[in-house]
């Protein structure tokens, strides 16, 4: 891999200065937790993309058939990707997750650009920058509008997508209105000051998901709301729940020219696997998964899963492993 490294940003620093100090704690939990993701730091390298330096972690066989990039979710950060990340390289694949600017250990916009397009962008300077040649990608929650506004730009790079937790949300001027408002609220205002993992565990058992989550990745989720730029949850959530947004989603997808392949959970109660399938039914070369007792987190509650649909759409491309 090629392009100009740059030195870690203040987040980075931050939370490895955090870990460290956990490692003095005699709480063995987090202890290992602190030994474990500083581990994970030593893959980690930072980019100057497009004026603003973006964190990615990279890791896998370095001459590994198969590359995969990584395209975290709405208020989430690369992390959330690290049980699949070890998944995917354990079988011989490389990975490649970064963090979007505003998030994660990302440097923010001091212009305050956090539009679709702009994140798309960045993306394609990414995959420029890294001079990455017949990769796939795989994206959750607001990754894939990203990656749609990407691969629906580009030709001859990529191989293969796969969508989680992503599809056709119906939407109308009272949605479009109120929606940003409510969530902004919950995640910049309410979620924000609760200080407590029990309450986010609980949120993220009742909303999110259909299986139990380890204390570990229920502090990744509050980590990623604290490493992410409070104008980051405003502006895109003025973004997905925009009228203009959702109408042309289906006119994007169906241009798309590549295998695409759709996962929803069946227990996913923020996009539900209807309007998965409902999106999936624009798509030229576009097929289908629904993933039984699945929540809205299918990378952190069956990890083993989401990367056995990544290999397997890799597979269904000709000439693949």
């Amino acid at each position: 891999m090629t392009g100009t490294e740059q030195q870690p940003t203040g987040k980075y620093r931050a939370y490895q200065a955090e870990l460290e100090q956990e490692k003095l704690s005699n709480n063995q939990a987090r202890v290992q937790r602190a030994e474990y993701e500083l581990r994970l730091m030593h893959n980690s390298r930072f980019i100057e993309i497009n004026g603003i330096v973006h964190h990615y972690q990279v890791s896998g066989p370095e001459d590994a058939k198969e590359t995969v990039l990584l395209v975290h979710g709405w208020d989430c950060w690369w992390m959330w990707w690290h049980h699949v990340i070890r998944e995917l390289n354990e079988k011989g694949i490389r990975t490649i997750a970064y963090d979007l600017k505003g998030h994660g250990w990302s440097d923010p916009d001091s212009g305050q650009d956090y539009s679709i397009a702009s994140f798309s962008n960045d993306l394609a300077e990414i995959v420029r920058k890294l001079e990455l040649r017949d990769f796939h990608i795989a994206a959750f929650s607001f990754g894939p509008f990203v990656a749609v506004d990407y691969a629906g730009k580009t030709k001859d790079r990529v191989k293969s997508i796969v969508f989680y937790n992503f599809g056709f949300l119906p939407n109308n001027a009272l949605l479009e209105r109120f929606a940003p408002a409510v969530l902004t609220f919950t995640f910049n205002k309410a979620l924000r000051k609760i200080h407590w993992w029990q309450p986010i565990y609980a949120y993220a058992r009742i909303v999110l998901t259909k299986n139990p989550i380890s204390f570990h990745d229920i502090m990744i989720g509050v980590k990623s709301l604290e490493l992410c730029c409070p104008e980051v949850i405003e502006k895109t959530t003025r973004q997905i729940t925009s009228r203009g947004v959702t109408r042309t989603l289906p006119g994007i997808v169906k241009k798309i020219d590549i295998p695409l392949l759709f996962v929803a959970g069946d227990g996913d109660t923020i996009m539900r696997s209807k309007n998965t399938r409902k999106l999936q039914e624009y798509a030229k070369r576009g097929s289908y998964v629904c993933v039984p007792r699945c929540g809205h987190l299918i990378t952190l509650e069956l990890p083993e899963k989401a990367a056995e649909l990544i290999v397997g759409q890799m597979r269904s491309v000709k000439g693949m492993l």
